[in-house]
C-alpha cells in the first residue's frame, strides 16, 4: 500500500533514475553503445515476409531502446 510519503518521494527517485541513465550514457563509450543498440534496433527494416514473431520481439526491442534513450535525454537535460 502506498503511503502519502512514499507518493511524494516518487518524483526524486525517477529523477535520480534519469540522471543515472544520463551518467551511464554519456562519454564516448556510452554513446557508442545506445548508437549501437538503435542501430540494431530503431534503424532496421524488415521484408514482407517476415513473421510475425519476430516483428513482435523486434518491436519489444525497439520500445526498450526508445525507453532507454528518452530516460538518458531527459536525465542529460535534468528533467
Amino acid at each position: 500500500m502506498e503511503t502519502a510519503s512514499t507518493t511524494a518521494e516518487l518524483p526524486d527517485v525517477a529523477r535520480e533514475l534519469r540522471v543515472a541513465y544520463a551518467r551511464c550514457f554519456s562519454g564516448p563509450a556510452g554513446e557508442k553503445v545506445l548508437k549501437h543498440l538503435k542501430s540494431i534496433t530503431l534503424n532496421r527494416a524488415f521484408g514482407p515476409d517476415s513473421s510475425a514473431d519476430l516483428l513482435r520481439h523486434t518491436e519489444g526491442q525497439r520500445q526498450l531502446v526508445t525507453y532507454i534513450n528518452a530516460q538518458y535525454e531527459n536525465g542529460r537535460k535534468g528533467q
